[in-house]
């Protein structure tokens, strides 16, 4: 029997649930709107670690070391880890689960790991191939700053259209089971790259949107659904940019989105007051606010149904640097509690 609705989205045959989810942040997301959401934070940069790339693979470390507590299982009963980062061949995530005896694939998807390593997570527990799997992601700041922008003792000036990377992860673990008050993964439609030309690498928001465009689009016409349908559809870390950008789009395709929609890398900060610029980018990003927000308010039937789409701008520093245009790309997840 196909999975497969319309032009890629893809329903499970029996939901995945997320069966346990953690979030850890810094100093500078802890103060931010949604600070008292996060399960973890630390007002110190460096996670009493020796580097900026130490102080990432510690919080990933956390965050799946809480989730396999809070089920009461051990490392050997996992039998998937997806995860990914920011950081020259993932080293974040190699380095955070070389202490883990479970099968582990590292991706990169830029900021849109999150929903990607759910994606590929869901779909290796429905397929019969784990009974539990994780999706882990994280970005840090300073270490994105240094790999992607400028050291920080640089000092140099952020433009208006910069967004400020999150110092943060998030760890979910998907698993057969059937509790009723657990959020449930329904469906998903993995993106496709989408390249219109942006070459601004201070300017994410734009070069990502159009992805996110067609994702949704895709989704809401292979389902038959209209953005009302939902109680939340939240964009990975388009910032204020790309989040109008990304209803101008949609609008010209007939599609209005309406007081349901809202942006992680908006929610995270507060953006005149915290002096972030457009808002917030990363890959933990939206893997902060899904399991320190979405999925707690999920559980508490503040949302239930909720379209989590998160975006990647698929570039390094070389390709910027040799004029090369940025590609984007979207992944959505459906999570539902129905």
């Amino acid at each position: 029997m196909t999975k497969k609705i319309g032009t890629g989205t893809y329903k499970f045959q029996t939901p995945v649930e997320v069966s346990a989810f953690s979030s850890i942040v810094g100093q500078k997301e802890k103060e931010g709107p949604l600070g008292k959401y996060f399960h973890k934070y630390s007002n110190d940069e460096y996670f009493k670690q020796d580097s900026f790339e130490k102080a990432e693979s510690f919080m990933q470390k956390e965050v799946l070391n809480d989730v396999i507590q809070q089920e009461k299982i051990s490392p050997q009963d996992i039998e998937f880890i997806f995860a990914g980062d920011l950081l020259n061949q993932c080293a974040g995530s190699n380095f955070s689960v070389r202490d883990t005896p479970v099968q582990f694939f590292g991706l990169y998807g830029a900021c849109s790991t999150m929903a990607e390593g759910t994606i590929l997570a869901a779909m290796t527990v429905d397929g019969g191939f784990a009974n539990r799997a994780i999706a882990l992601t994280s970005s840090h700041f300073c270490s994105a700053e240094r790999q992607f922008r400028f050291p920080l003792e640089y000092g140099n000036q952020r433009t208006p259209t910069s967004q400020w990377t999150v110092t943060g992860s998030g760890c979910v673990m998907l698993s057969k089971e059937n509790d009723a008050n657990k959020p449930k993964i329904k469906d998903c439609c993995p993106g496709v790259v989408c390249d219109m030309g942006i070459t601004d690498m201070n300017n994410m928001g734009a070069a990502m949107a159009p992805a996110a465009a067609l994702t949704l689009k895709r989704y809401l016409d292979d389902t038959k659904t209209k953005p009302e349908d939902y109680d939340l559809i939240v964009t990975g870390d388009l910032g204020s940019q790309g989040k109008e950008l990304l209803r101008i789009l949609l609008k010209k395709d007939g599609i209005t989105l309406g007081k349901e929609y809202d942006d992680c890398g908006t929610m995270i900060y507060d953006c005149e007051k915290q002096d972030v610029h457009a808002g917030g980018s990363g890959c933990g990003c939206s893997a902060s606010v899904l399991t320190g927000y979405i999925l707690p308010k999920m559980m508490q039937m503040r949302y239930k149904e909720v379209l989590f789409m998160t975006t990647g701008a698929l570039m390094n520093p070389n390709t910027s640097l040799q004029g090369e245009s940025i590609p984007g790309i979207a992944h959505l997840v459906h999570f539902s509690m129905n």
